[in-house]
């Protein structure tokens, strides 16, 4: 099947998981994967309807989004080294892997610099199954490092969590993951709630951002309550492993 078909039976599935759990289809963005994809198959995608992908190499997105529509949204959901945040941040909308304190740090400070770009959209990184080859906070540091981003970070956006959970050949085995994340997120808003509000007429702002599943697994994270699926082989093919 070609890229547009393939869009299609992975919206059908969001949609039936949707169904299942009685959610509503337009609460899931689709973020189409295109990492080692060529401009080429993005804008085929693209052609097709998707607006929102996700790249993992800073240099890839350096070298694609000169070439990509204005109202094309990137994501950048992979690693990020600070000595790249520079680079990257005027290309895209909204980081998924905000994975240290270190790097908002240096995002504050980078974004500080051009105040006419406004406040970035992030969301934390979450390890939620402890697995050694993996970025991400602790489930128990998430909390400390929540408060610490929106008390000392004004120039971030902390929007919600991110995991990307155990490869598997039954997703069923990562439910309980994003189960977990999902009452991570309660925890956050509960803990926000509790902090900001007893400031007379402040209102904290909620993380309402879940960004879990990817091709292997994304319809049982949208049942259990992900927000953002980010899916790459199930709409452009099996990747080419060049860097």
């Amino acid at each position: 099947m070609g890229i547009e078909a393939n869009m299609e039976k992975v919206s059908r599935r969001i949609e039936a998981a949707c169904r299942a759990s009685g959610r509503d289809p337009k609460e899931v963005r689709l973020i189409g994967v295109s990492k080692t994809k060529p401009v080429e198959a993005m804008l085929s995608a693209y052609e097709a309807g998707l607006r929102d992908f996700g790249e993992n190499y800073v240099q890839e997105v350096l070298e694609k989004a000169p070439e990509l529509p204005e109202d094309l949204r990137l994501h950048f959901i992979g690693h990020l080294q600070t000595n790249k945040a520079a680079k990257l941040l005027p290309h895209i909308c909204m980081l998924h892997s905000l994975d240290s304190l270190h790097l908002a740090e240096e995002l504050e400070k980078q974004l500080a610099k051009h105040p006419e770009r406004g406040r970035l959209p992030v969301l934390l990184e979450v390890n939620i199954a402890g697995e050694a080859t993996k970025f991400g906070f602790p489930p128990e540091e998430v909390l400390p490092a929540v408060g610490k981003i929106v008390r000392d970070c004004p120039h971030l956006r902390l929007k919600g969590l991110m995991t990307s959970a155990p490869i598997t050949e039954d997703p069923e085995t990562n439910r309980g993951y994003f189960a977990a994340m999902k009452k991570l997120l309660q925890a956050a808003n509960e803990m926000l709630t509790k902090e900001e509000g007893t400031e007379p007429g402040k209102t904290p702002e909620l993380l309402t951002e879940l960004s879990m599943g990817m091709t292997g697994d994304y319809a049982v994270a949208v049942e259990e309550g992900a927000t953002m699926v980010r899916v790459g082989t199930a709409i452009f093919g099996p990747r080419e492993y060049h860097r």
